[in-house]
């Protein structure tokens, strides 16, 4: 029940505008990195495991405080609703989902107008990338590929952590990502700093990413691809892409879509040539759209595999 209060709040009101959560974890982590930073594996498995033990403990306390799953002992209707209402406002608070999606549709707006220059301003609101360089092709390229590898991480991953362990399911994938997302890079700084965090988003992530990789052929119908195309391109590139996790994701919205995705990449510690995804042409401000609305129906299958998932252990 909490599960699919939460993902009905975020398909209603986005992230939270003021005071998200998250942002305050970023920040925190932020301020533990100027202590714990050391140019070591060591320092780096410490600090992945200082913030996201320490948030995983969090969550324990907060399933604790209102008597775990409600629907297993037969609680009464208040400690139901307080339990089922905290698992909802965890479950709203770590997806990004609609946002993601949101986003997605405004930067096809931006880039059907003409507008070069807010689309590069809105880019980095999806990836890390350098928008500066690239031309309406590039944008519309960095942007599909960062909604089929979100889609997986701001909505599927929650949702199974959250089914496999309620909020401290949540809590900590979430934890986890973000901490990815900050430090887990092959740069001079985070090459062994984040090397715990990135390997343990690898782990995260192996089953939801399936589970998106599932839905993405399953549904790419509806938005006019095959499933026997989208599955193809997953076992033929996927094992190509340096993220055991990112190539599922990517090369299966590739193969719905019908396009190709992958090239030269360029974020703004440098240039990275990325393996081919997908066979066809390169993704045009259509085939964004289309990225968007399939988005959107696998994080809807996502939430019922999730509820399944919930009800059978």
């Amino acid at each position: 029940m909490g599960l699919v209060l939460g993902f009905a709040l975020d398909r209603a009101l986005g992230d939270p505008r003021r005071w998200h959560p998250v942002a305050g974890f970023g920040s925190a982590a932020a301020a533990v990195e100027s202590r714990t930073y050391r140019g070591s594996r060591l320092a780096g498995a410490v600090h992945e495991a200082v913030l996201v033990g320490g948030t995983v403990l969090v969550g324990v306390a907060a399933q604790r405080l209102v008597g775990g799953p409600a629907a297993r002992g037969g609680q009464p209707p208040a400690r139901f609703a307080g339990s089922a209402g905290l698992t909802a406002l965890a479950t709203w608070t770590v997806l990004g989902g609609t946002t993601l999606a949101r986003t997605g549709r405004e930067m096809a707006d931006r880039l059907e107008s003409g507008d070069l220059a807010g689309a590069r301003e809105l880019l980095p609101s999806l990836c890390g990338r350098d928008p500066e360089p690239l031309d309406a092709a590039g944008l519309a390229r960095a942007a599909l590929e960062s909604i089929a590898e979100n889609t997986s991480d701001a909505t599927v991953a929650p949702l199974v952590w959250g089914a496999i362990a309620g909020i401290p399911g949540l809590l900590g994938y979430r934890a986890v990502n973000t901490l990815d997302a900050m430090v887990g890079y092959r740069n001079d700084r985070y090459r062994d700093f984040g090397w715990a965090a990135a390997r343990t988003d690898d782990l995260a992530n192996l089953l939801p990413a399936r589970l998106s990789g599932v839905l993405t052929a399953a549904l790419a119908p509806l938005v006019g691809g095959a499933p026997a195309a989208a599955l193809r391109a997953w076992r033929r590139d996927a094992g190509k892409h340096p993220s055991p996790n990112s190539g599922v994701a990517e090369s299966a919205m590739a193969g719905a879509l019908g396009i190709t995705l992958g090239g030269l990449t360029q974020y703004r510690h440098g240039a990275e040539m990325r393996p081919t995804l997908g066979e066809g042409p390169a993704p045009l401000v259509a085939d964004l759209r289309r990225a968007v609305r399939l988005s959107e129906a696998v994080q809807c299958g996502a939430a019922l595999a999730a509820v399944v998932l919930a009800c059978t252990h």
